[in-house]
């Protein structure tokens, strides 16, 4: 719900593939002749105010450490973007920057989880896989059935882990690869499971800023009776294409939690990059109008998907996608168990294949969209060639 737009609309530029193979050197990391969507890094050039702030302070020298602890500016420029959009906003002194999403989950289960084991759904973001066994916890696979039309957590199953001992329930919220936005309800379901058992929540909302017309995010942390037992993990990197700068925040209610964090030792937690926080700075103070642009965009290529599959791809599934610009697509009516691996070899098309996010699956694959109607109307003409 933005009531505000600082900043003013700038347009989305596509990039050539020349600009996107010297700016995005990991996805497009591949041969000459490769299409890539497979990771989540979208083929559109920066918000120019964003990379105004960084030439700034690369302008200036400004190349040392961040200071250590608290940053009183990135946490306010947090907290008003979250109040524009999402009509809730975490106090200031609750948001605390750390080097990236995923170490940010690990710290928090390292430091604030119980010893016991940690809930993980099923398919989910491949990066996270394992991060209980390198917090030295049991992972509990939380599967969710592949003949769901509207993926949603099975709160029977989430209550019968927690019964039997897991801790901690790692919630992707807006979720990656389902491309759901979970609604009000459905969080309050989990909060009532989560609190029955005593146990952990760890949100990683790095997604929220994607979330589509049609949908709206709900931060956990909003939900009441909360605050005592979770924490979001929040980023402007996906939004804004700034994953290599290297800055993601925290946000901890309950002082109590923030407390523990602090009195880690400097080894737990990764130096975060003073220029991936001015950039989220750039981002949550001005970049409004940008972000406005890409939703639409976004919107946009997500119709132009269902189309092309609907033209060319008839027996594919996709799930309605309600964030993200990664769409999970179950392939399977084709026959082919890595269905990726055909994309690649036989299309010339990069995707993720299914079993990174839900091990064992087979016919699915995650496809990224966020690219040029034209590279996407490509994409899936050749993914036609290759599985039919």
């Amino acid at each position: 719900m933005t009531t505000a737009d600082p900043g003013g609309r700038r347009p989305v530029v596509d990039l050539s593939e020349e600009e996107a193979r010297r700016r995005l050197p990991l996805k497009w990391g591949v041969p000459e002749g490769v299409l890539p969507a497979w990771v989540a890094e979208m083929d559109y050039a920066v918000d120019p105010v964003v990379l105004d702030a960084v030439r700034g302070m690369l302008a200036d020298g400004i190349t040392g450490y961040p200071p250590d602890g608290w940053d009183a500016g990135l946490a306010t420029s947090y907290a008003e973007w979250s109040a524009r959009h999402f009509g809730w906003a975490p106090e200031p002194e609750a948001v605390h920057p750390v080097v990236d999403v995923t170490a940010g989950v690990r710290l928090v289960i390292d430091v604030l989880s119980d010893p016991g084991g940690v809930v993980f759904p099923t398919p989910g973001y491949n990066a996270q896989h394992g991060l209980a066994r390198v917090t030295g916890r049991e992972e509990h696979l939380l599967e969710v059935p592949a003949t769901a039309d509207r993926a949603e957590i099975d709160l029977d199953r989430l209550d019968r882990l927690l019964a039997d001992g897991a801790r901690t329930l790692l919630l992707t919220q807006p979720h990656n690869p389902w491309g759901r936005a979970f609604t009000r309800a459905e969080l309050e379901g989990v909060r009532d499971v989560v609190v029955r058992h005593g146990a952990r929540v760890v949100s990683d909302e790095i997604h929220a800023p994607l979330v589509l017309p049609g949908a709206e995010h709900v931060s956990y942390l909003s939900i009441d009776g909360t605050h005592d037992h979770a924490v979001a993990v929040v980023a402007a990197s996906k939004a804004f294409n700034t994953a290599g700068l290297r800055c993601a925040q925290l946000v901890v209610p309950d002082a109590a939690a923030r407390r523990r964090l602090a009195e880690q030792p400097m080894s737990r937690n990764d130096s975060w990059s003073p220029l991936g926080a001015v950039a989220a700075r750039a981002a949550y103070e001005h970049g409004d109008g940008w972000l406005a642009s890409l939703v639409e965009r976004l919107d946009q290529q997500r119709a132009l998907l269902v189309d092309l599959l609907a033209e060319h791809l008839p027996e594919v599934r996709m799930r309605p996608v309600e964030a993200t610009y990664l769409a999970w697509l179950d392939a399977s009516a084709y026959g082919h168990d890595d269905a990726a691996a055909v994309a690649l070899e036989r299309g010339r098309v990069k995707l993720s294949p299914g079993h990174a996010y839900a091990p064992g699956s087979t016919g699915h694959v995650r496809l990224n969209f966020a690219t040029s109607p034209e590279r996407l109307t490509q994409i899936v003409e050749r993914l036609a060639t290759a599985w039919v």
